[in-house]
């Protein structure tokens, strides 16, 4: 079962959360996706969750978005959030910085900040550029930039880096984990990728039968290596509560 979640890394002595669930449910017919769910994310902190294909992840997700609602529960979240999904969702008739100004004042005050969005995720000179010319990679960091050029205080990752090759995804990792750490916004990545959720959290949760049944601190020294056996522990031990057995490793 779900329990409640004490602010992280990121908090200090008795900070009030980011993110504040308590005894959420949503329910799409008599299905119960999300059945009590109790959640603190703090400022700064980095949390992942797993689980498997149609558990709810997105779902909970959406709501910490606004782009859904709970059927009952205590949601708190904060005013400035925003949400890096699977595809870009870039806007093809709009050149690159104007996507990821979007919605911000017109005038040089947010081309600025919007050039300086772009040289965080690498893609200043790619300003004028069309979306239709960019590669998948440089495309989600147009996204990651449009997200971080708002400095939410919740930042949500939904699959992110699903649709990327082996070698981008790592390389999106990597400035995703950098540039967190830079503007330190409350995470929540949604993720099925157990060692992708090791290696960028703070913590890692386990949503199963619309339930939280894990959410444990990673202990596992930065930079961090899945030959490390504090992160082979860890993956063992999530891959369980996610109903995946791995044969014991050898010697043991």
């Amino acid at each position: 079962m779900s329990r409640p979640t004490t602010p992280g890394p990121g908090a200090g002595p008795g900070a009030t959360p980011a993110v504040h669930l308590r005894g959420l449910r949503r329910t799409f017919g008599t299905r119960h996706v999300l059945d009590g769910v109790d959640l603190d994310i703090a400022r700064g902190e980095f949390v992942a969750l797993l689980g498997a294909s149609g558990t709810g992840k997105t779902t909970l997700l959406r709501i910490l978005g606004g782009l859904d609602r709970a059927d009952a529960g205590t949601v708190l979240v904060p005013p400035v959030r925003t949400v890096v999904f699977q595809e870009p969702r870039l806007v093809p008739s709009q050149r690159v910085l104007a996507n990821v100004t979007l919605g911000l004042p017109r005038g040089a005050a947010s081309r600025e900040t919007g050039v300086r969005a772009l040289a965080e995720v690498g893609l200043d000179r790619h300003a004028d550029a069309w979306p239709a010319t960019l590669s998948g990679g440089e495309a989600q960091r147009v996204a990651l930039a449009r997200a971080l050029v708002r400095e939410p205080q919740l930042l949500l990752l939904d699959e992110p880096f699903a649709a990327l090759d082996a070698l981008t995804r790592l390389r999106m990792q990597d400035l995703v984990g950098e540039l967190v750490r830079k503007h330190r916004p409350a995470v929540l990545l949604v993720t099925h990728d157990v060692e992708e959720a090791i290696r960028l959290a703070d913590r890692v949760a386990v949503l199963r039968d619309g339930a939280l049944v894990t959410d444990e601190t990673v202990e596992v020294a930065r930079p961090r290596d899945s030959a490390d056996p504090a992160f082979a522990a860890l993956r063992r031990r999530l891959l369980a509560d996610l109903g995946v057995t791995l044969p014991e490793p050898a010697g043991v």
